[in-house]
């Protein structure tokens, strides 16, 4: 059996969600910040067995996409000016980082 966490956008939440659910996939949702943008993400914890875990992750692939969004840079109260930008930038966001991990023991009660 295998844990697989995936961070993504918000954006992408519900559409990773429904799709899970459709494939008969139980998940759960926590929601989580991400330390580059500061901008809230979610966090989705799947248990599955070893032989489903390419579903998965093919699932998370096809509704979590990677897109290019302006951000406006924070100033660097007390830090280092010389690197600060004052103008939006173009980022890359979205997408998945996963993580699968092995699962010793589960229980459900």
């Amino acid at each position: 059996m295998k844990l697989i966490m995936a961070v993504i956008q918000d954006k992408d939440s519900n559409r990773l969600s429904d799709a899970l659910v459709k494939k008969d996939y139980r998940a759960t949702k926590l929601a989580s910040t991400g330390g580059f943008l500061k901008a809230g993400n979610t966090t989705f914890l799947i248990g599955t067995e070893d032989e489903k875990v390419e579903d998965v992750m093919s699932i998370i692939k096809e509704n979590c996409q990677s897109r290019e969004q302006l951000v406006a840079p924070i100033s660097p109260m007390g830090g280092n000016a010389d690197s600060y930008v004052p103008y939006p930038v173009e980022v890359q966001v979205g997408g998945a980082t996963v993580f699968v991990l092995p699962v010793e023991q589960f229980e459900q009660f």
